[in-house]
């Protein structure tokens, strides 16, 4: 028998424990059970929201606690830790000890992590604020901040390098210039591995000064330094620099004139950086038809070039119904995409801008000019995707670069696009230089082959793509045939390693065993008869692991399909494939990881610390990258 609470239920007896349950609903539970409370077998009870479950409540709200937060079967996950949170006991429900090493340990990384200048710490109100929270807490010196950021640095290099060397599998860098606001020039380098739980890591490892000229011999004698400091030589896969000559003659005298350990002799060690492709690509482009939208940047130009025009431009734009804009985007000619961004918010406010130059006597674009620059900006739309996609760091990229350059390809080709002699000389231009770079002989067969790796497309994307990508017929099945050549080198490298740190596994084994151990006859026979069988079975020539995964099928292809996952749950299946695709799905197509480098590097340089030392600069730089925290699995 139950019944509601707000219908009477006639126990008079049970009133007093009613109200004082209804005036005692301080708890956060209580907002996930009904406000009526029921009376079920004269037991006052409360209703679960989700799963209508119903729980006594007269002694306490343990029962409501453990259900919201474990037991029931209808709260959804995101719900359920939010209040997990909530009831978390705080240290001061436990009872706080300061700890001045840890507070200061903290200090220091929280200076390097939030960029804080080192003067900041001698700012009288700093001292006070900590004061107030802790008064044993004793605030140091600049000098003194500064110096323990760098034995912070130096501790984090030494287990991140403890890291590297230990890593089982192979390390892709990338490398990049910068010229600071000191005028010192600074060389990038990054470190892109996957670790033997799938997780793609990027660290920042390097972070000199060179001096100029930037030359090949002054790149690659960096580089060899870097190299060389970390201990990680050996352990080389790729590098992905930009296009400059002075870096590909670099990468030549590096392979030939260091003791580098590269596979294949370092064939295909020189990844062209993508996103510098892109970038020459589109602007080579557009320069021969930046007159067509000359009339739009004009106009955006003038307006942004005064507050009180972009003001009128707002009042003009709030009209309308569009946002207010503190400034108007303008295109800089190093970057290509900005022209994109800037003709994609002028259609935007196409309207405002016409009003604008009609009322202020500004020459206003034609229907014309306007229709040139919608067909430039969803032209150019493929290029923004295909430089994003290219750009991620924290995620792998190297078996997307097939379908990239395809669908890149694609639009060049598109005649839909040439709608005018403008975008035919567009296209032209950019299918040039397209050619120049990513003609079907001058692809790195690692990024090639990284499709392959891709359990959703594996060799039948390769036939699909060189039937797509090849002028010449013949050229398909010659182009595929040595993919797969290629393939089975580096498969029969991996596999000779492997092998060799198994025989080199067992030796360590034997070695430990006990001499005088009565089982130590029969293993050895034991392993006798194991390599027997195995030699016997040899002349059957079963199918290889390589074999084996190219025959199975597919995986469905879906934008959620997590490919390091699929790897790591078939490492026991296809343990020399899984370690080669840890190699090279790790490999970056572009190089515009250091971009946040240097932005990082300017930033802490500023107006302020424009005296650091370079060994400071990169100790900061450095130990902020290491210190960021990716969400979910990323490290």
């Amino acid at each position: 028998m139950s019944e509601n609470m707000s219908d009477g239920s006639g126990m008079g007896d049970s009133t007093d424990e009613i109200l004082q349950t209804l005036h005692g609903r301080r708890a956060k539970v209580w907002e996930y059970f009904e406000p009526d409370l029921v009376i079920v077998d004269n037991v006052l009870k409360a209703v679960c929201k989700f799963c209508a479950m119903k729980l006594a409540c007269k002694s306490g709200t343990s029962s409501l606690r453990n259900h919201v937060g474990d037991a029931c079967p209808k709260i959804e996950d995101e719900i359920r830790n939010s209040f997990l949170a909530t009831i978390k006991k705080k240290p001061s429900d436990v009872g706080f000890v300061f700890d001045p090493v840890k507070s200061h340990k903290l200090m220091v990384k929280y200076c390097i992590h939030a960029e804080i200048p080192f003067r900041k710490f001698e700012d009288p109100y700093f001292e006070k604020w900590m004061e107030s929270m802790q008064p044993t807490f004793k605030v140091v010196g600049c000098h003194t901040v500064r110096n323990e950021c760098i034995d912070e640095y130096e501790q984090m290099k030494e287990q991140l390098r403890t890291e590297l060397q230990d890593l089982d599998s192979r390390v892709s860098l990338t490398s990049d210039m910068w010229t600071s606001v000191q005028k010192l020039g600074y060389m990038c380098i990054t470190a892109h591995y996957i670790d033997s739980n799938f997780i793609l890591k990027k660290k920042i490892i390097s972070f000199k000064d060179v001096k100029y000229p930037h030359s090949s011999a002054a790149i690659e004698e960096a580089l060899t330094r870097s190299l060389t400091e970390w201990g990680i030589k050996h352990k080389l896969f790729t590098l992905t620099l930009d296009n400059a000559t002075n870096n590909t003659a670099a990468v030549d005298n590096f392979i030939k004139n260091q003791d580098h350990g590269l596979l294949l002799d370092g064939a295909d060690f020189h990844v062209r950086c993508c996103a510098h492709i892109l970038n020459i690509l589109v602007q080579d482009g557009t320069f021969h038809v930046r007159a067509v939208i000359e009339k739009i940047r004009d106009l955006l130009r003038h307006i942004d070039s005064s507050g009180a025009r972009v003001q009128s431009f707002n009042t003009l734009a709030t009209k309308v119904g569009l946002p207010e804009k503190s400034g108007l985007l303008l295109d800089f000619p190093n970057r290509w995409n900005s022209m994109y961004l800037m003709i994609t918010e002028a259609l935007k406010y196409k309207v405002v801008l016409n009003n604008y130059a009609s009322e202020n006597a500004e020459p206003t674009p034609t229907e014309g000019e306007w229709t040139n620059a919608e067909v430039i900006c969803a032209f150019l739309k493929a290029f923004e995707k295909a430089t994003k996609a290219v750009s991620a760091n924290r995620k792998p990229t190297a078996h997307l670069f097939l379908h990239m350059i395809l669908c890149i390809r694609n639009a060049l080709k598109d005649p839909q696009w040439k709608v005018n002699v403008t975008m035919e000389i567009l296209a032209d231009i950019m299918s040039t230089k397209f050619n120049k770079y990513w003609e079907e002989s001058k692809l790195n067969d690692v990024l090639v082959i990284a499709t392959v790796l891709d359990p959703t497309k594996k060799l039948d994307y390769l036939d699909f793509f060189y039937e797509k990508y090849c002028d010449n017929v013949n050229d398909i099945e010659k182009n595929v045939e040595y993919i797969k050549d290629t393939m089975k080198l580096y498969f029969e490298k991996y596999e000779g390693h492997a092998k060799r740190s198994s025989e080199q596994s067992s030796v360590s084994r034997q070695a430990g065993l006990c001499q005088g151990s009565p089982v130590l006859g029969k293993r050895k026979l034991d392993e006798e008869f194991a390599r027997y069988k195995s030699r016997r079975r040899a002349y059957v020539q079963p199918k290889s692991e390589l074999g084996m995964y190219l025959d199975e099928e597919f995986e469905s292809s879906n934008e959620n399909f997590d490919i390091l996952l699929w790897w790591k749950t078939n490492a026991e299946k296809y343990p020399v494939l899984s370690t080669m695709a840890r190699d090279f799905l790790a490999i970056p197509l572009s190089a515009v990881s250091a971009e946040s480098a240097f932005s990082c590097g300017g930033r802490i340089l500023g107006d302020t610390q424009t005296s650091l030392i370079p060994t400071s600069l990169e100790a900061l730089v450095c130990g902020k990258d290491w210190l960021i925290k990716i969400p979910n699995k990323e490290g």
